[in-house]
């Protein structure tokens, strides 16, 4: 997963295939083909019509284990132990990692795909990039180790671009926190360059009916250049507390697509908050994200706080002064 939703404008507008959907065509058209040897995964795409664009193949003999390695990745009861938390319970770094993971995993299963290797038409690789997510209900402090945590998902389409996941995290004691993550599929239009990360569409063929959806309203306005798009006060009225600027480690905030993470901002907020205020109770946060920096770029953090130190906003700046990020944290 990635934190490059890339907000500027529709962009290119690529399509993914499923290999479920175009069995039957397949068969009729290639079917003298199939009878030949096997072909490596390494062999070109074929195309299947006219009307469609170039269908990935997935030709592995283990697609069947990954799709239940899906499966199993999605079970929803965790042992809760050491990874999964910290000294005042369960941690919002992991939590968001997993829940991310799961949101990649679910689009996969959407999809009908044998894993979440996501591809567009000319062979790039695609990313379900997060362009926000919301905490609410949080709880987090109950949570301890052996604790069974019980994770119930689900999932939508809220436009061509756009798909959103609820998560309900429970122990026994109850809820604990419910998180939405909203994505947006991009691909690089230049290889290495973080910057140059474009929106795609989902093809028609694998549409599911829209639904509205506010967080999705108010990610639109935060890329449009809005402030205060969760705010019950205005920046204007927060002070300003500190900035500072700092360079993400290559090794441990960026993932293995080369993006830096979107779990990892919370974490850098958190970072500029502590060092104002002790670890306070966390109650709700959303964190909003524009676009994506390269490896060795510097960004700058704005933090602001309300006087009573119950409402946190860090501001994340790219060096050309342009919004990478938000993140808004209501503590008790």
């Amino acid at each position: 997963m990635c934190s490059a939703c890339h907000g500027s404008g529709p962009g290119a507008r690529v399509a993914f295939w499923r290999w479920a959907r175009m069995r039957n065509t397949w068969s009729a058209t290639w079917r003298a083909t199939l009878r030949g040897p096997t072909r490596s995964p390494s062999d070109k795409p074929r195309r299947v019509d006219d009307q469609m664009s170039v269908a990935f193949l997935n030709t592995s003999t283990k697609t069947s284990a990954k799709r239940e390695l899906m499966e199993r990745a999605l079970d929803p009861h965790i042992l809760l132990g050491m990874p999964h938390l910290n000294p005042f319970g369960l941690s919002e770094t992991w939590l968001m990692k997993e829940l991310g993971h799961r949101h990649w995993l679910m689009l996969a299963q959407q999809m009908d795909m044998e894993d979440a290797d996501f591809r567009t038409p000319d062979g790039r690789e695609a990313y379900a990039a997060i362009c926000a997510t919301s905490l609410m209900q949080a709880r987090l402090e109950l949570a301890r180790a052996n604790d069974v945590l019980v994770v119930h998902s689900s999932m939508s389409q809220v436009s061509r671009t756009q798909h959103a996941s609820i998560h309900y995290v429970s122990i026994d004691a109850g809820i604990i926190a419910v998180v939405e993550i909203l994505s947006a599929f991009v691909a690089r239009e230049t290889g290495g360059d973080n910057r140059s990360l474009t929106r795609m569409g989902v093809t028609t063929g694998l549409a599911q009916p829209r639904l509205s959806n506010s967080l999705a309203a108010a990610a639109a306005a935060f890329r449009r250049g809005q402030s205060d798009v969760v705010s019950d006060i205005s920046l204007a009225e927060l002070r300003l507390s500190r900035t500072m600027i700092i360079r993400p480690s290559l090794q441990e905030e960026f993932n293995g697509a080369g993006l830096l993470y979107f779990a990892n901002f919370q974490a850098l907020a958190m970072r500029a908050i502590e060092d104002t205020l002790p670890p306070s109770q966390l109650m709700r946060r959303n964190v909003f994200f524009n676009g994506n920096i390269n490896p060795g770029e510097a960004i700058e953090l704005k933090v602001r706080s309300s006087d009573d130190n119950v409402r946190w906003i860090v501001e994340f700046y790219r060096t050309d002064g342009s919004r990478l990020g938000l993140v808004t944290t209501w503590f008790a």
